[in-house]
């Protein structure tokens, strides 16, 4: 059973306050807020035992490192029972060799899934839950993609975009299309000096 706390608004967006909930998990109990001051990409799939759902799993279990690196915790969300999630882990272990660290939510009223806006309230399945939110150590949303349940998600992207905001968060500067760890910064366009050509785009001095 999910208890979710949430005012009642709109589904959240960019800039709000991520809902914060208490759930079972494959980690035992869970409560977002308990993950204050560490990242946190917290995704939801349609359900347990599908092909893009295992695919996606087993990289992020691969990749898992990566993001501890960078101080992000990876939570899980789907519809399935906890029962369901626990025998999925095993059979991602069999079948690709991977243990499943980081917890697998489950929310079988799809309560919290709404509540994120994951899927419409007058959804009768979750096939619509392929969503990410990227949220920062405050527990605000800083960056969501959501994709449609017969594409999967790439674990690289995630990385990238989670190193992106990393890299802006608090400072005056920009990432390019594209960028990656290492590469320059764009510097936040002004009204003066227009007379420049690249007065609109232009890069931070190289150190």
């Amino acid at each position: 059973m999910s208890e979710v706390m949430t005012d009642g608004r709109r589904p959240v967006r960019i800039g709000d306050m991520a809902p914060d909930f208490r759930a079972r998990s494959t980690r035992g109990d869970f409560q977002l807020s308990a993950l204050r001051g560490q990242w946190v990409i917290f995704f939801s799939h349609p359900a347990d035992f599908t092909p893009v759902c295992s695919t996606e799993f087993a990289a992020l279990a691969r990749r898992q490192a990566d993001f501890d690196a960078l101080g992000c915790k990876l939570v899980g969300l789907s519809v399935d029972s906890l029962y369901a999630h626990i025998a999925w882990v095993r059979a991602l272990r069999d079948l690709f060799g991977v243990a499943i660290d980081f917890p697998i939510i489950e929310d079988p009223s799809m309560a919290v899934g709404r509540a994120y806006g994951m899927i419409d309230d007058a959804a009768i399945d979750s096939m619509a839950m392929r969503s990410t939110f990227f949220i920062d150590p405050q527990g605000i949303i800083r960056a969501t993609t959501c994709y449609p349940h017969n594409v999967g998600r790439s674990v690289d992207e995630m990385l990238r975009l989670l190193r992106a905001l990393q890299r802006v968060d608090g400072a005056n500067s920009l990432t390019p299309e594209g960028w990656a760890e290492g590469q320059p910064l764009l510097l936040p366009a002004t009204e003066g000096n227009q007379d420049a050509p690249d007065w609109f785009c232009r890069f931070e001095p190289s150190a």
